[in-house]
């Protein structure tokens, strides 16, 4: 037992443990609720205001409104990830971490003025439909596959994270909450369609706003105000600003976390169908540029909040550390762990923390399953059908993939749970695989003129290959211990329970001897820049493949590319207009008898 505990009467975690999990009838009450109000609007948008039609399904109709898709894109994007992940993070390795909003508003500038506009005056209901009139069918079909691997990786952590904070308040199985929560999305997200999705998500965003805003000012004043916080913080140092070092192996720099998480998001932001298909349903680009703004706006609010939602976490256990105790049993647990502790005596309120939870997995996970309804029917299966579907066949299709991907995702959760890393770099890490080719061949295809489909197919598959054997090879590497990072200073002097007493290894082995052992330190790489080197690597290959096997960019749609580059194609295009009138002239001429000089028109 620790040395510091003294008597036989005071309690052992286990006992303390139970004593927070005071999840009363109230709170079970407000969770079910939540839980009817999300079924409901799929009834209604399933049953009473039916959605007919591929196109009602999947981007509803083209014509929502501009408010409830701008709240559906912050709910779908900030998962139980973020809301429980980022907290964790500050807790952990301090502020650092919130550099990465500078990148998120170079996101705003750069999708507004260059993907944007591109998908969104084309008309798409895939996003990967792009590729097949930039490229060919064979790159649509890799861009739908890349897209489902990222989904199918993606989705069990979301549904994960929040089934551990479920755990911790009640003491429930996770194996047990999460088929129950996931029917009720499957349904909701099968019946209803897109418009369910977002209005749902629509709800769910204020639940997930008024939960964390809850625990911040609760605590907060708990622990009597702001300067306390801040004051505990700057003691510990994570109160810091990250280091201006150009080693791509530091965890956090300023360059990982505003370059790097700058190519993450985008392409979470830019080119993935489970945002796009949400522009794609409002009427003009102009309601979809309002739409990212306030995403963006949406987003950087609720880093902030989950920010300092860490920095409370930590001011409130600075000296009894609940990891090192094993009061919280997973590093994802610490902020349920504090919903207990400061709302605990409050029927109800603890009920809202993992209602506000469950909304932002299930808004998510939501999303993922409509998406994967659009891919599945556009991209893998009406390109090789001769007759097309009727009404009926296509919304069976559609339901049919909802309900197993749904299936397949909640089963996948065994999996997540046997990883043990901390889940906001375990979803960036894995999401890499993917995101990093997936956005380089979008790129390539919307910047680059000159790139074929010879190349971007080349390209994209060594890019997935090169970025599957770093990332599983790193995360594996992480799970078995042979790679740590630096944490911050924990302490255990101030607890009041026992518990089993066990050495911090990080704090007895330099981070740069550990992996001495490995054989190549490319794994070290900070999981940051993990998207663009997938990106740099297919733009790479692709590039000099397609300068080996060039084509005539003359063929090429200016509708296609980024509008800065439209102009400079329809130039090229007006010369060769100008050329070839200009020697049809010259035959009428010659075949009319009237001397010219051909040699001189020819070289013009």
């Amino acid at each position: 037992m620790a040395s510091d505990m003294k008597s036989d009467s005071i309690l052992s975690v286990e006992q303390m443990s139970v004593s927070t999990q005071t999840f009363g009838t109230t709170d079970y009450t407000i969770f079910t609720i939540m839980l009817m109000a999300c079924g409901g609007i799929g009834i209604y948008f399933g049953f009473v205001k039916k959605s007919i039609g591929e196109d009602e399904y999947l981007v509803g109709g083209r014509n929502m409104k501009t408010l409830p898709v701008s709240l559906s894109l912050i709910a779908s994007f900030f998962s139980g990830i973020s809301l429980l992940g980022m907290p964790t993070e500050i807790y952990i390795h301090g502020t650092g971490y919130l550099c990465i909003a500078f990148g998120v508003i170079i996101v705003g500038f750069v999708m507004s003025n260059v993907y944007l506009p591109v998908f969104h005056d084309l008309k798409l209901t895939s996003t990967y439909e792009y590729l097949e009139r930039r490229f060919d069918k064979k790159m649509r079909i890799l861009g739908s596959v890349l897209f489902t691997i990222g989904i199918i990786t993606w989705l069990p952590i979301v549904i994960y994270v929040p089934a551990l904070a479920f755990n911790q308040v009640t003491g429930i199985n996770i194996h047990i909450i999460t088929p129950f929560v996931c029917v009720v999305c499957i349904f909701y997200t099968c019946v209803g369609g897109i418009r369910a999705v977002v209005w749902t998500d629509f709800v769910q965003t204020f639940i997930m706003f008024g939960a964390m805003l809850l625990i911040v000012f609760k605590g907060t004043s708990d622990l009597g105000g702001l300067s306390v916080v801040i004051m505990r913080n700057l003691e510990s140092g994570r109160i810091e600003i990250p280091s201006t070092d150009f080693n791509p192996f530091t965890r956090h720099t300023i360059w990982a976390l505003v370059i790097g998480g700058f190519v993450h998001w985008l392409q979470i932001s830019a080119v993935n169908q489970n945002m796009i298909q949400r522009y794609l349903a409002l009427p003009t680009l102009r309601s979809a540029r309002r739409a990212l703004w306030c995403f963006i706006i949406g987003a950087l609010c609720l880093i902030g909040i989950c920010g300092y939602a860490g920095m409370l976490v930590y001011a409130w256990y600075h000296e009894c550390d609940p990891l090192t105790t094993k009061l919280a049993k997973a590093k994802d647990q610490l902020l349920p762990l504090l919903v207990m502790n400061i709302l605990g005596e409050f029927p109800g309120f603890p009920g809202l923390f993992v209602a506000g939870v469950f909304s932002a997995a299930l808004s998510s996970l939501s999303t993922g399953l409509n998406s994967m309804a659009a891919v599945i029917l556009e991209d893998f299966i009406k390109p090789y059908r001769k007759t097309p579907f009727t009404p009926r066949g296509a919304d069976i299709l559609m339901k049919f993939t909802v309900i197993f991907m749904g299936i397949l995702c909640v089963g996948l959760v065994f999996v997540v749970e046997k990883t043990g890393s901390h889940v906001l770099q375990l979803s960036t890490s894995l999401s890499a695989i993917t995101s990093g080719p997936s956005l380089g061949i979008f790129s390539m295809g919307i910047l680059i003129p000159w790139i074929n489909a010879k190349g971007a197919l080349i390209g994209g598959v060594s890019g997935l290959g090169f970025m599957g054997w770093i990332c599983l090879s790193a995360e594996a590497a992480i799970a078995s211990g042979k790679i740590r990072f630096d944490e911050k200073p924990v302490s255990t002097e101030g607890c009041t329970y026992s518990f089993q007493e066990s050495k911090n290894l990080l704090l007895l082995v330099p981070p740069e001897t550990i992996m001495d052992s490995e054989p190549w330190t490319l794994y070290r790489l900070s999981y940051l820049w993990y998207t663009v080197l997938g990106a740099m690597v297919t733009m790479s290959v692709g590039l000099a493949i397609s300068l080996i096997s060039s084509e005539d960019i003359n063929k090429l749609d200016p509708m296609l590319m980024a509008p800065f580059i439209r102009k400079y194609l329809k130039k090229d295009k007006q010369d060769l207009d100008h050329v070839k009138i200009a020697k049809s002239e010259l035959k009428v001429n010659s075949a009319s008898g009237i001397s010219d000089d051909s040699r001189k028109i020819e070289s013009t």
